[in-house]
């Protein structure tokens, strides 16, 4: 079975941004996602460089992505540039905020 790129999104939509009750895949904080077949890398974002999970949040999502069946490899990148907007929103996440407003 071959891994798909919609296995691995549904994995990054169990990954929550502890300040934002939304997924990070849905907030926008998900800016590539590359699988080479049991290997799968994600260059991601923070809301801020002065998040406080910035030394946690990559690690979890690694966590998250081993987890995955077919994936035997996983990197998660932080990246900053760009840096993160609310523009970035992906519909998703712009539901689930008006929701929770």
């Amino acid at each position: 079975m071959s891994l798909s790129e919609e296995q691995v999104i549904e994995a990054l939509r169990d990954c929550y941004d502890p300040e934002i009750p939304v997924n990070v895949y849905d907030l926008g904080l998900v800016y590539d996602i590359d699988i080479d077949e049991d290997k799968v890398s994600v260059d991601m974002t923070l809301t801020a460089p002065g998040c406080p999970v910035a030394g946690t949040l990559g690690p979890e999502i690694q966590m998250r992505l081993l987890s995955v069946e077919g994936v035997n490899d996983a990197e998660v990148n932080i990246v900053w540039d760009p840096p993160w907007t609310p523009d970035m929103l992906r519909p998703e996440g712009r539901e689930l905020l008006a929701g929770l407003m």
